[in-house]
């Protein structure tokens, strides 16, 4: 597992209830990396926040990390 997927699991497990069922995987696609976090349906709603704001900077903060490398990633969440 590398570091991006490391600091999106960090974020997730510490807004959920049910850190035993959080996941990330990466993907390779045409337009760049994507990181697909999965957790709980009853944690869904408390890792995208009211409006979006949490998945906002859950996302910031990873492009923020990965601004050091040059590289561009996409963060998806499912429940």
């Amino acid at each position: 597992m590398d570091a991006n997927s490391e600091l999106i699991l960090f974020m997730a497990r510490n807004l959920v209830e049910e850190p035993a069922e959080v996941k990330v995987s990466r993907q390779e696609r045409e337009r760049g990396v994507v990181y697909e976090l999965q957790v709980g349906a009853r944690d869904l709603g408390k890792v995208i926040g009211r409006n979006g704001k949490t998945a906002r900077s859950m996302r910031a903060v990873l492009s923020a990390f990965l601004s050091k490398s040059g590289e561009r990633a996409q963060l998806e969440i499912q429940g």
